[in-house]
């Protein structure tokens, strides 16, 4: 089932009144103080919400001054994948402390059918010269319900894009670049979701995430060719639907990191469709997996301990059952840690993002 809405943080700048005593003593306040704190918040005149944005390097520069795409071609640093193109449109949606832009468009996925929002991150290693003639590994951040028409995860106020910067700098994470789609394509009313699944007779949100917004990653980014280069990050249904999408498809994805997850499906919309249904368990994926002898996956879980008590259990359980021979798992059990990614995001810190790092490749430094 749908977690509960992340929630909401205690007030925003832009709410509070502030009394002017003083033009002067504004002035040096606004400049000294509330400079960086309304940059945060994003609150105008200095914010660069809704301007257009490109990442990395101008496509002329990676193809050798031809102004054209990569056309998906393994760059002379083997293994990386150069940006395919064509560009897509995107627009900042947060401005980070550090300068980073989370970007967003809307993506008219071309195998799903499904037309939904897709926000992007891209860390600062991205634009270090010692890695411009290198891909990155993409993570999928998948949020829990609603999971339309936002993505939790980018939220500045849950600090994820920053935690992953500190971690990288700290040696404990890569420099992971971020995809965050919508999950769901409608509202989950009276507790509807999709499962991040095709489920038949509705919107293909299985082939949307597992095909349509990795292509939007290659086409704009420099991306590692390599399945070590490819994982999720998700928590509830999010955490469910990553966890499938490796077991469904380990020749294209190769690790997870599920924080409170589901571990079977359970969308009111399977009724009909056992057999669907079925073929998006990852229960019996896990088992299929393990029957051919891999190739080899990694699947690490977070749980609170004031989640829900049979969330703890059925973790456990999978990871009792399933963590043996070509399914390689890791469980972090996050004292007093509830259903919610406030609880998540710090907890990867302790754990959790090396060991997921530890099994996805990075980017490789030139000279």
């Amino acid at each position: 089932m749908p977690d509960e809405p992340i929630p909401s943080r205690p007030f925003r700048m832009g709410r509070r009144a502030v009394v002017w005593t003083s033009a002067a003593v504004c002035t040096a306040a606004l400049v000294t103080v509330a400079v960086p704190v309304m940059r945060h918040y994003e609150i105008p005149p200095f914010s660069q919400k809704g301007d257009p944005i490109t990442y990395g390097r101008p496509l002329a520069a990676a193809t050798g001054g031809t102004g054209r795409s990569g056309d998906g071609k393994v760059s002379s640093d083997a293994g990386t994948v150069l940006p395919t193109g064509p560009r897509a449109a995107f627009k900042v949606a947060h401005t980070l402390d550090d300068g980073t832009h989370i970007g967003v468009v809307t993506l008219h996925g071309k195998k799903s059918g499904f037309t939904g929002k897709v926000w992007v991150w891209a860390p600062k290693a991205y634009d270090d010269p010692k890695y411009a003639n290198s891909g990155f590994p993409v993570l999928e951040a998948l949020p829990g319900g609603p999971g339309f028409p936002d993505n939790y995860w980018t939220d500045p106020g849950l600090k994820l894009e920053e935690s992953i910067s500190s971690w990288y700098r700290s040696g404990r994470s890569k420099p992971f670049l971020l995809a965050m789609p919508v999950l769901n394509p409608a509202p989950d009313t009276n507790g509807l979701y999709w499962d991040g699944s095709d489920i038949p007779g509705q919107p293909r949100m299985g082939t949307w995430l597992t095909q349509d917004v990795p292509d939007l990653m290659r086409a704009n980014f420099r991306t590692l060719k390599s399945r070590g280069g490819w994982g999720f990050l998700g928590s509830s249904s999010g955490g469910f639907a990553g966890l499938k999408a490796v077991l469904k498809d380990p020749g294209r994805f190769k690790a997870v990191l599920a924080s409170g997850p589901d571990i079977v499906p359970d969308s009111p919309l399977w009724k009909g469709h056992e057999k669907q249904e079925a073929q998006n368990n990852p229960e019996l994926l896990a088992q299929q997996l393990i029957a051919r002898k891999g190739p080899d996956v990694y699947l690490g879980f977070q749980v609170g301990t004031r989640e829900n008590p049979e969330t703890i259990a059925e973790v456990k359980k999978f990871v009792a059952t399933y963590g043996k021979g070509p399914i390689h798992t890791d469980l972090h059990v996050i004292q007093g840690g509830e259903h919610n990614a406030y609880t998540y995001v710090p907890a990867m810190g302790d754990g959790p993002i090396q060991w997921i790092s530890k099994h996805l490749e990075g980017p490789t430094a030139s000279g």
